[in-house]
């Protein structure tokens, strides 16, 4: 091995070693860059194309916007007041429905149901049911914005059989079987708006419990 003498000579080797590793990468990535090139002219272009999802949604899934237009129709004749709130309780519960997680459903088919009717002194309830007594739709005074004495009305019982109506009409509700229960005021409003919404009611049953000679009943108010 030649013996190198000075300190000079050896800075030099180094410096020449450095150069010619450095010439040697930049040549490299030099034909890297150029054989990208040369793949990406010979490689065919593809044509940009557009899908429009929701026109592929509508094929496969059924409209619904003919069903809540139908519901708008049958609300329509409603007040103001109670539109706007049967509206705004709609919304929260979409919003409480959209935070849960979802379950494909599969919606009822219910051509022939019940309806009890509980129409008490101081309110009135409808809920309608299949013939298994599974509940559709219901409504109460209390849910349409009445409050007080106007919950025991006639008036209040029209308005809530129209707004279970309407809902049991999207499980294709045709005909009823009529169960009353109760003496107050509403029970004869709530049987002919069932009759005129559509709605044919082919019997009506009395189930009001009647004691026989069983509790001592109240007695008769002075005034």
């Amino acid at each position: 091995m030649p013996e190198i003498k000075n300190k000079k000579e050896t800075k030099g080797i180094k410096e020449t070693a450095i150069k010619t590793v450095v010439n040697f990468n930049t040549e490299k990535t030099v034909q890297a860059k150029k054989e990208s090139k040369e793949k990406s002219n010979k490689e065919p272009q593809i044509e940009n194309y557009s899908i429009n999802l929701d026109d592929e949604l509508d094929m496969n899934e059924p409209s619904t916007s003919s069903e809540q237009k139908m519901e708008k129709d049958d609300l329509s004749d409603l007040p103001e007041s109670i539109r706007k709130k049967l509206e705004a309780s709609g919304q929260d519960s979409k919003n409480k429905k959209s935070k849960r997680k979802k379950k494909n459903k599969v919606k009822k088919h219910v051509p022939i149901g019940r309806a009890y009717i509980k129409a008490s002194y101081n309110n009135t309830i409808i809920s309608l049911t299949d013939l298994e007594g599974n509940v559709i739709s219901w409504a109460s005074t209390g849910m349409a914005g009445f409050k007080g004495p106007k919950k025991s009305t006639s008036y209040a019982a029209q308005i809530i059989t129209k707004i279970a109506s309407v809902k049991a009409k999207e499980f294709g509700l045709e005909e009823v079987a009529v169960f009353v229960r109760g003496v107050g005021t509403g029970r004869e409003a709530a049987i002919r708006t069932l009759n005129s919404s559509g709605i044919n009611v082919s019997t009506i049953k009395d189930t009001t419990p009647i004691p026989h000679n069983g509790c001592r009943p109240k007695g008769p108010r002075r005034v």
